[in-house]
């Protein structure tokens, strides 16, 4: 098998952070989200990317897919919505569609990588993912569940300092930006960009629920590589 061969199914896209990871590591990519996105950069299906997934399945069409990427929305597992809850008294009722995913790519027969930031959905933690092991202006926190494969976990530097920024009444400087949410020293649209790598969606929401590619790109390169050695 060879980087230029292999293709990855991204899921729950969004505007295609993680997709161009994939790309930067060698993959071709298609991606499928419920929203319109006419700023992803690559091959795309609107669609709800379970129903999708499960034609795929069906289909057979899957067997074109060497690996598939799933970003299922979890909020009721979010560490921000957890927290922010919390504090305000809130009990809203979330969807949890991170089992769902799972059994299906268990179904579809292929290697898969589940996506999550920090909190409470149920996934491994095979890895964990943070800016300041790619030197980028964020930290983005992100755990990600390996199906069907494994590779050695990253060393996780020392932060070089604080996100800047308000919080908890108490305003920061430091190396990072805060790319989420609006107000108290969040970054703007040209900050979070510079920070995560992303230059072809100027949305502030896209940018606020994207994965820096340089880790996707990470973990497509470690994918190749364990997937020759087995096949060497």
């Amino acid at each position: 098998m060879t980087a230029t061969r292999a293709r990855v199914l991204d899921l729950f896209s969004c505007a295609g952070g993680a997709a161009m990871g994939y790309h930067l590591a060698g993959f071709q990519v298609d991606g499928c989200d419920i929203a319109d996105r006419p700023r992803y950069p690559f091959a795309y299906h609107r669609g709800d990317a379970l129903i999708y997934l499960t034609h795929l399945i069906e289909s057979g069409d899957i067997e074109r897919y060497t690996l598939v990427h799933a970003s299922p929305p979890c909020q009721a597992g979010c560490a921000l919505t957890v927290g922010t809850n919390a504090s305000q008294g809130w009990g809203g009722t979330h969807t949890d569609h991170v089992a769902a995913t799972r059994n299906l790519l268990d179904a579809s027969g292929l290697p898969y990588v589940i996506e999550q930031p920090n909190g409470r959905a149920q996934i491994r933690k095979d890895l964990s993912l943070c800016g300041e092991m790619f030197g980028l202006g964020v930290l983005r926190h992100r755990n990600f569940e390996l199906g069907r494969w494994a590779t050695p976990r990253p060393v996780h530097p020392r932060h070089r300092g604080y996100v800047r920024g308000h919080r908890h009444g108490i305003h920061r400087t430091g190396p990072y930006v805060a790319a989420y949410g609006n107000g108290g020293g969040k970054a703007t649209v040209p900050e979070m960009q510079h920070a995560m790598g992303i230059t072809w969606t100027d949305i502030r929401e896209e940018l606020t629920e994207a994965i820096p590619p340089a880790y996707t790109r990470w973990i497509g390169t470690a994918f190749l590589t364990t997937r020759q050695e087995v096949f060497a």
